[in-house]
């Protein structure tokens, strides 16, 4: 499949990953490419039947018996968080795409990625479903930096390690923010098995967003898939 694959309906699109899901590989962790959507998609999404699979890993932290925020607590933080509803995804603002879609938007589709994959020998599905919803989390502050904005990756970084500080001591700094902090950390330093399948999540939903706009826009985003060819 080459670039024709972009005049492909949204419905075609997801006939073609169910017809190829029987046949697809197991996931994989390398980056996505355009020229592969389809089978990516199918091998991200289709359920597993396998038997021979071992099962997830128990919750690091945050299990049901964690007591919860304060409501005060809560409310300030759900409060902050609603800025990721209305901060637009900087790439597309910046490329001209009419509506783009917002950094709430973005993790969202990204959980749902998660919850509907296969299951995969070693992985907690459930933390890749909190990674997702929360590995985006202190552009609630800092907003979405982008790598046309010149910023070194350690300052990024950085800026953001502070901003999620900040959120976690707003949620009151218990066993649900040292949740989110500890599922942050491990994304942002690559440092699990469910951080690696998150971020091939992260590119894939990149460039079917990509697509989705080229498809109801008319416009030409192959840099988007560009960045992830290799």
């Amino acid at each position: 499949m080459g670039g024709g694959s972009r005049a492909l309906s949204l419905s075609s699109l997801c006939a073609t990953t169910l017809a190829a899901a029987a046949r697809a590989p197991a996931p994989f962790l390398a980056p996505a490419h355009r020229a592969l959507l389809p089978l990516r998609l199918a091998a991200a999404m289709s359920s597993s039947s396998s038997s021979s699979q071992a099962p997830a890993a128990p919750a690091a932290s945050g299990d049901a018996a964690a007591p919860a925020p304060s409501a005060s607590n809560a409310i300030d933080f759900l409060t902050l968080c609603y800025r990721l509803k209305t901060t637009k995804r900087a790439g597309w603002v910046k490329r001209g795409v009419q509506a783009p879609e917002s950094v709430a938007d973005h993790m969202y589709r990204m959980g749902v990625m998660a919850l509907v994959a296969a299951d995969l020998p070693g992985v907690d599905r459930d933390r890749c479903v909190k990674m997702a919803i929360v590995h985006d989390i202190a552009e609630a502050i800092v907003g979405d930096i982008t790598p046309s904005d010149n910023v070194p990756k350690e300052e990024k970084s950085r800026m953001e390690k502070e901003a999620l500080d900040h959120m976690c001591e707003l949620l009151g700094g218990g066993p649900r923010a040292q949740e989110i902090r500890e599922l942050w950390m491990e994304y942002e330093n690559n440092a699990s098995l469910e951080a690696k399948v998150v971020k091939d999540f992260d590119k894939i939903e990149m460039i079917l967003q990509a697509l989705e706009y080229e498809k109801e826009q008319g416009r030409d985003l192959e840099e988007f898939f560009q960045s992830t060819a290799d």
